[in-house]
């Protein structure tokens, strides 16, 4: 019904294109300016967080178990949506205010980090015991081991879901429009409240969600060829 009312109304076609034309430059400036840099950055200082959560979880000290774990639970057990609203909104009324940015990057840090350190430890427990007892042996320490043979080996297997989590999170940056970055998203909002026709633009923007997605899963395939999955 609604595309029939378009292709109808010649009128309303051509004002239809004539948005669509206008809203492209803003949603790709949102995506370029603030989607793309705050996927990256979320995801880099996520990672490392990552990785930091996954050793604390297998090494023997019990206190870094128990943080690991008490993170983990708590990043996975609540909803990202109410992580960024408790970070940008409820952290001024303690005397923390934060820019935008910068509270969706911690946001979204916070939550890559968790879900990001399942996927690393499990790789890294994946790597036979032979591989450390190899180290031992010709006199590495368990840190010249972890570095050089242990981690090594577990990036080629954590390498696609990684890569999935990576996706995932160019989709999951729309959330920081709550917390009022302009990035692809919020730039929809702000033009569907100045022309209303929510679906063409949300649409539009949905589109570009999808290029840029569909993008990094020819990269993702490339990669895994690249490095191979198999660890011998």
């Amino acid at each position: 019904m609604y595309l029939n009312s378009i292709f109808a109304d010649p009128e309303r076609t051509a004002k239809l294109i004539e948005i669509a034309k206008n809203s492209l430059q803003p949603l790709l400036e949102g995506a370029i300016m603030n989607t793309i840099p705050l996927t990256i950055i979320s995801f880099i200082v996520g990672i490392i967080l990552a990785i930091l959560t996954a050793l604390a979880r297998i090494s023997s000290v019990k206190i870094f178990q128990i943080i690991a774990r008490v993170y983990v639970s708590a990043i996975r057990g609540t909803p990202l949506l109410v992580q960024l609203f408790i970070i940008f909104y409820g952290l001024p009324n303690i005397g923390i205010i934060l820019d935008p940015f910068i509270s969706a990057v911690i946001g979204f840090s916070l939550s890559v980090g968790a879900y990001t350190s399942e996927i690393i430890r499990a790789a890294i427990l994946s790597i036979p015991k032979g591989q450390w007892e190899a180290g031992y042996s010709i006199g590495m320490t368990y840190s010249q081991a972890l570095k050089r043979i242990i981690l090594p080996q577990a990036a080629k297997v954590s390498i696609p879901p990684l890569s999935n989590s990576f996706i995932s999170l160019v989709k999951d940056t729309s959330l920081a429009s709550v917390v009022l970055v302009t990035e692809m998203f919020r730039r929809a909002q702000e033009i569907t409240a100045a022309n209303y026709e929510f679906l063409l633009v949300y649409s539009e923007a949905a589109l570009i969600y999808w290029v840029i997605c569909f993008f990094l899963s020819i990269i993702q395939g490339f990669m895994e060829k690249r490095l191979d999955r198999y660890v011998s």
